[in-house]
Formats: C-alpha cells, sequence, structure tokens
C-alpha cells in the first residue's frame, strides 16, 4: 500500500474522530466521551469528558510566513526540497489561510500564536502575519516571537510575559526567544512573573512558549539542546512543582507533536505541537472543562492546504510523517485537573 493511504488518526476528541487516507477524512461524529470506539477495524477510546464546556483555545506555531523552500537543512544537499510553482500562491499563505478558516469555524475565545511568524525575521514578513492573523481574530489573538524573529534581531512580540483570563482558565504566554540564538532562555523575571501568577490563580493556568523542554530521559545535559536549555528547563519545571494551578506548557519549535513528562510533575504534559506551514498542518484545540482540559489536534483541512501537505509529506527521505505525527497520545489527550489539584 502506498504509505500516503495509510489511516492517520489525527484528531481523536471526546466526541469526534477524524482518520485520514491522504487527503480524504473519515469523520466519526456524536461519539460517546471516553468510551471504545470501532474506527473502521481499528478501537481506540474517545478522551473523557467531565463537566461543562466553559471555553476553547486554539493554537499554532511555526508559521514562517515568507519562506519559499521547504525540507532544506543546512549541510544536507542531498535532499530533496519543495517549493510552489512561479506565480502561484506562496505555501505560507496557503497554509495560514486554510488554518484561519478551519480556527475560525470552531469560534475559540482565544488563539495563541507562539512563535515563529515569519521565515526571516523581516517587518514585511511579521506585518504580514498582523494582517491574517489579526484581521481575522481581532482582541482573541495573542502572540509572541519565535527564533525566526529574535534570531535576526526583529524587534516585534518580544513581550517577556503575557496574560489573558478566560472562563474556567488562564492563559500564561511566555518569551522564550532570544538574539543571536536557536534555543531558549528564560530570565529569572518571568520566572518569578510565572511563579507569582501561579500562586493567585483562582483557576487552570496554561502555560504557553515557543520553544519545549529539554528532556533529560533522551538528550544529553547540554546548553546546544533545541529547546529550552538545561538550567531553564529545571527552573520552569520547579515552578510548576510549587503551584498546582499550572497544569500545562504547550510549545512549538520542533515542528513535531510530542509530550514529555518531566521528573516529579506526573500528568503534567510539556508538549509539542506541529507546525502550520507543512505536513501535517497543525493546530491544536484545547477544551475547557471544570475537571478537565483536552488537547484536540486538527490537520487544516482546505482543499489548496491538503493539497500542499501531502505533496511535502515526503520530506527529509521519507522519514518525515512519523517525525511530525508523533503517537496519538502526543496529539490529543487530557489533563486530569482534579489530580493536580489533589
Amino acid at each position: 500500500m502506498d504509505p500516503s493511504l495509510r489511516p492517520e488518526l489525527l484528531t481523536l476528541a471526546d466526541d469526534e474522530a477524524i482518520v485520514w487516507r491522504g487527503a480524504t477524512p473519515r469523520v466519526f461524529e456524536h461519539l460517546e466521551p471516553d468510551s471504545d470506539v470501532d474506527l473502521d477495524g481499528h478501537v481506540v477510546r474517545t478522551l473523557p469528558r467531565r463537566g461543562e464546556l466553559l471555553a476553547r483555545v486554539a493554537t499554532v506555531n511555526d508559521v514562517h510566513f515568507g519562506e519559499t523552500v521547504c525540507g532544506h537543512v543546512d549541510g544536507q544537499d542531498d535532499l530533496e526540497t519543495f517549493s510552489v510553482e512561479p506565480g502561484a500562491t506562496p505555501y505560507p499563505e496557503v497554509m495560514n489561510a486554510g488554518a484561519v478558516a478551519d480556527i475560525s469555524r470552531v469560534g475559540p475565545d482565544l488563539v495563541v500564536v507562539k512563535g515563529d511568524l515569519t521565515s526571516s525575521g523581516t517587518r514585511e514578513e511579521y506585518d504580514r502575519f498582523l494582517e491574517v492573523y489579526g484581521t481575522a481574530f481581532g482582541d482573541r489573538l495573542l502572540h509572541v516571537r519565535g527564533n525566526h524573529e529574535s534570531y535576526p534581531g526583529l524587534e516585534a512580540a518580544d513581550w517577556p510575559t503575557q496574560e489573558r483570563t478566560l472562563d474556567g482558565v488562564t492563559v500564561a504566554l511566555l518569551d522564550t526567544s532570544r538574539p543571536a540564538t536557536v534555543n531558549g532562555r528564560l530570565s529569572p523575571d518571568q520566572l518569578e512573573w510565572l511563579d507569582e501568577l501561579g500562586s493567585r490563580a483562582d483557576r487552570p493556568v496554561l502555560v504557553f512558549g515557543h520553544h519545549p523542554v529539554w528532556n533529560p530521559a533522551e538528550e544529553p545535559r547540554e546548553d546546544t539542546c533545541f529547546g529550552l536549555v538545561p538550567d531553564h528547563t529545571e527552573a520552569l519545571a520547579a515552578v510548576f512543582a510549587r503551584r498546582p494551578s499550572l497544569v500545562g506548557y504547550f510549545a512549538g519549535h520542533t515542528h513535531r507533536n510530542r509530550v514529555v513528562e518531566l521528573p516529579g510533575l506526573p500528568g503534567v504534559p510539556f508538549a509539542e505541537v506541529a507546525c502550520v506551514k507543512d505536513y501535517p498542518g497543525s493546530w491544536a484545540e484545547y477544551r475547557i472543562h471544570e475537571d478537565l482540559v483536552l488537547q484536540v489536534h486538527r490537520r487544516i483541512s482546505t482543499p489548496e492546504a491538503l493539497a500542499w501537505s501531502e505533496r511535502c509529506r515526503g520530506m527529509f527521505g521519507g522519514a518525515y510523517p512519523d517525525y511530525a505525527r508523533g503517537r496519538s497520545s502526543d496529539r490529543c489527550f487530557a489533563v486530569d485537573l482534579a489530580a493536580r489539584r489533589a
């Protein structure tokens, strides 16, 4: 079988599942929460649901306005790269238009864009990001820079901390990026702010940032790691350990879906969400209930976006799909708020 036509369960919620074969979805709706369901011979368990739905938050990252070549790796000239034909709509425009359309249909209370807004860190690219997302979401938009902005020194979206309160949840957004640096840092002031927020919060706090945590189970302890450097990862974890109101950390940067559990913090996801700009074309929805937060991964589903994401799914010699998709539990999962409070 053509690998691109194998079934891919990319969305699993409390009431819905979507299985993809290439660009064709099979949608299963009106499912019972926390129940085994047969998806054409593949049995999975839907996410649980407890309490009233209070709010919805959507997130995207690595949108890369201005990018023209997909799949390039420095020093790897033998890998196939992907671009659109001359005169065609640039693929970041296609993918971000699709993301905005899909998110708008859901109608979230807040949209968080967590970094790498541009390809080259130019003011023109950043202004285009603001035009697309700001026009669509207005005051519901919360965004921060990533290394694609900070590395070349673009002075934009560099607010150290941001806070937004919704029914049932507080959203905290941290700037983890620094000039001339690819990986991530957090200042003592940022950590002190998060600690203070955690101490006064009267509802669960979802923490967002561009860089994911360093994973001590898989990565050597080196400040050249791709995410937050080890000392800063451990400092962030210490704040989470002190403040049970902080229930999860959600990042981008790696262009993949993955959940890391740090030592001493069972049940607290330190998650990465795959990128908008290429396969599978990802965004995530957070459903905030009284006793649960659900992360529901979604694939950008406009025809133009699906055509592009299918075209570039073969990046990196065909290894990219498994990397970018991650496991089902990396894409869609529940955070038990009652257990965190206990």
